[in-house]
């Protein structure tokens, strides 16, 4: 049997992914959601994601908050969808080569979470 990493998740980095990779099962999803606060898995468009809203206290701070996730992004090749509006951005991830949740979009939620807020 495959020995899961132990190290928590802001300390993995992000493994490319090639179209046809099986999207996790539930139940792995929902052991590394406890890793986690305030993200929950959406079902969207009929492929799960995992999704947080970060409240801040206004439209510049929401753009200031962006601009320091896209550098963690690149730094791991996995890149979020962002919404952004006043007071708000709503993060969402998800693997499109897999269709769904792999560890990727857990790791790279954990090094956002890492950001000062």
């Amino acid at each position: 049997m495959e020995r899961m990493d132990q190290r928590p998740l802001a300390e993995r980095h992000c493994v490319p992914c090639e179209r046809g990779t099986p999207p996790m099962p539930g139940d792995r999803a929902a052991a590394l959601l406890t890793d986690l606060q305030g993200w929950r898995i959406e079902d969207v468009d009929g492929h799960e994601q995992l999704v947080k809203t970060y409240r801040v206290p206004d439209f510049a701070r929401a753009v200031e908050l962006v601009n320091r996730i896209t550098p963690v992004a690149e730094a791991e090749g996995h890149h979020p969808d962002l919404l952004v509006a006043w007071g708000r951005v709503r993060v969402q991830l998800w693997t499109h080569a897999a269709g769904g949740l792999t560890e990727n979009d857990f790791v790279l939620a954990a090094k956002i979470d890492r950001l000062e807020m």
